[in-house]
């Protein structure tokens, strides 16, 4: 049975803007899936479904056995500039009353195995923009998820930095069996990340289709620079295009519907 399951998933705000309409969508367990899909499409909207932060208008989140933990890695690190980034990687944990000892404990091997060991008294205005991301990576990695969300974390950085956070992140997903559902404007990113590329049209968001990767596991520089590499990314960036142009046509449509 997948992991997860989203049926016929629906959401309205209020005022009547329409973010998702029909989305139908499973996601195996320890799979890598990447939504991609214009601004405004539901994408992040789909997220927060999923992990509870929102409820649908209409559908049903399922899980196999039971809702899994679930980390969840956002656009911005918002992290607490008055504590240091072992007391920042520890706060999910210290909240749920784990003791002092045990959050800090965990919290450590997580920043440990993102890179940051040596910086757990540094405070957020010492670090970069990838060391800030790398923190909130392990905030969510200390709680031992099995389901990780993220929204776009690595929009804001530059492009090397974003490669090496890619790096990491598969490194992690495979060390830990991970479950990852990842949220990019960026064809090239999603490619070179994903086993399955999920394109959304415009909103209000669907799916138009699913594109499966043959990536190797152990992704590398030389596979960046891959024929193969080059040929999946052309196959989801000629989806979105796509995507978007069955978009405006639709919202032609919707202002025009003819002759009743």
């Amino acid at each position: 049975m997948p992991l997860l399951t989203l049926h016929r998933i629906a959401k309205t705000y209020d005022g009547g803007l329409a973010a998702i309409r029909r989305l139908d969508l499973d996601v195996e367990r320890g799979e890598f899936l990447s939504l991609i899909g214009p601004s405004g499409c539901g994408k992040s909207t789909a997220l927060r479904i999923i992990a509870g932060l929102m409820a649908p208008s209409e559908g049903a989140v399922g899980f196999a056995h039971g809702r899994p933990e679930i980390g969840f890695v956002f656009q911005e690190p918002t992290l607490m500039p008055w504590r240091d980034v072992l007391g920042n990687a520890a706060l999910p944990l210290s909240l749920r009353g784990v003791s002092r000892s045990e959050a800090e404990r965990r919290a450590g091997e997580a920043l440990r195995r993102v890179g940051l060991a040596g910086f757990e008294h540094s405070y957020p205005r010492a670090l970069s923009g990838g060391m800030k991301m790398r923190v909130s990576i392990a905030r969510a990695l200390a709680a031992a998820p099995q389901l990780l969300l993220m929204d776009e974390p690595f929009a804001a950085l530059d492009e090397l930095t974003r490669q090496q956070l890619n790096d990491d992140l598969l490194k992690l997903w495979r060390e830990d069996g991970l479950t990852v559902i990842f949220v990019t404007h960026s064809v090239f990113e999603s490619t070179y990340l994903s086993q399955r590329v999920v394109v959304m049209t415009p909103r209000p968001g669907r799916i138009f289709d699913e594109i499966r990767l043959k990536a190797p596991p152990g992704r590398t520089e030389s596979y960046r620079l891959s024929a193969e590499f080059s040929a999946d990314a052309a196959k989801v960036s000629q989806a979105l295009k796509l995507a978007m142009q069955e978009g405006v046509e639709t919202a032609h449509h919707n202002r025009n519907p003819g002759p009743v």
